[in-house]
């Protein structure tokens, strides 16, 4: 077979194949009438009915009558009498035991008698401090004032949560081991 019979034997392939699309697998001439007739069909049908809307609940009304209450937000309830009263004395130094929690630290015994009796104290990095009346322990500006041979008595100061603060005792005793 010589190039232009394949050639020519290509087109002729290529036409037929192109003259068969044209037609879908199963159409045949009639079927464009029946198309539109169905679509007209289904586009006639009425649509389903739509579900009723919920119906809306009434909610009864409430009306704010605290208007001329105190605002909880504000400072209204502050130290009326402009900061004096007792306060943390912010220009103190602070001492190695007011770096822990009180409950984190044991008395662990004393030393010396009568007025000028010395507690010992564990701390939580495992140092033992002496503690005598005076002296602050705690996180709460813990101060202690007073110490017998079974327990270390002191005052700590705790904000009262209307701007003041109020003093609350407090003690640590000896552990029994």
């Amino acid at each position: 077979m010589s190039k232009t019979s394949y050639t020519r034997l290509s087109c002729l392939a290529l036409v037929a194949l192109l003259a068969g699309c044209g037609r879908g697998v199963n159409s045949t001439p009639g079927d464009a009438p029946n198309l539109e007739r169905w679509v007209a069909e289904v586009r006639a049908r009425p649509a389903p009915p739509l579900e009723p809307l919920p119906v809306m609940q009434q909610f009864e009304t409430f009306e704010y009558s605290a208007m001329g209450m105190r605002d909880p937000f504000t400072d209204a309830w502050a130290n009326p009498d402009g900061g004096s009263g007792l306060r943390p004395d912010p220009n103190r130094r602070k001492e190695p035991l007011e770096a822990f929690p009180l409950d984190s630290l044991d008395m662990v015994g004393t030393i010396g008698g009568g007025p000028g009796l010395i507690a010992l104290v564990m701390a939580p990095d495992k140092v033992t401090y002496r503690i005598r009346p005076g002296i602050y322990v705690g996180q709460s500006d813990g101060r202690v004032t007073g110490v017998s041979e079974d327990r270390i008595d002191l005052i700590e100061l705790v904000p009262d949560g209307a701007g003041g603060w109020l003093e609350r005792p407090a003690s640590i005793a000896l552990d029994d081991q």
